[in-house]
């Protein structure tokens, strides 16, 4: 209820907000707060690691990617080859040798791009790729010390 103050002639309410009972509140949750703390333990993140593959590759495939839109080069062993990208994934199942499951398997896709080629360009090979069922693809970068 408001307080009611009387001057002379009548009475007026006094519109102030009491600030003691919110100031208590807040108190009592400071000290909760402060007593609390210390007695949670912070969890633990498993977090995945990596490690070095069980069998490195037979055949390393590398997918080169200038500026030139829509022609790759591919370099199989020593050989390199340019090529549309319509035909990429052809010529990488042939290198894999499509019909051995296994040799596919232990062979490995990397893209290199030319850092000013457009993301665009490598998010398409890596689709054609994918599409065709070619399992291992990776991106090779450079480490800058």
């Amino acid at each position: 209820m408001p307080a009611l103050v009387s001057r002379g002639r009548g009475r007026r309410t006094i519109n102030e907000i009491n600030m003691v009972p919110f100031i208590d509140v807040m108190l009592v949750l400071l000290i909760i707060f402060m007593v609390t703390a210390p007695l949670i333990t912070p969890s633990m993140i498993d977090l995945p690691s990596i490690g070095k593959a069980s069998k490195q590759p037979d055949q390393i495939i590398q997918i080169i990617l200038g500026k030139t839109d829509g022609v790759v080069e591919v370099k199989i062993k020593d050989q390199t080859s340019t090529l549309p990208l319509k035909e990429l994934a052809s010529a990488v199942k042939r290198a894999q040798g499509a019909k051995d499951s296994a040799a596919a398997a232990s062979s490995a896709v990397v893209i290199s791009a030319d850092k000013n080629v457009k993301y665009e360009s490598v998010v398409k090979v890596m689709d054609t790729l994918q599409r065709a069922g070619i399992q291992r693809v990776g991106l090779s970068v450079q480490l800058v010390n």
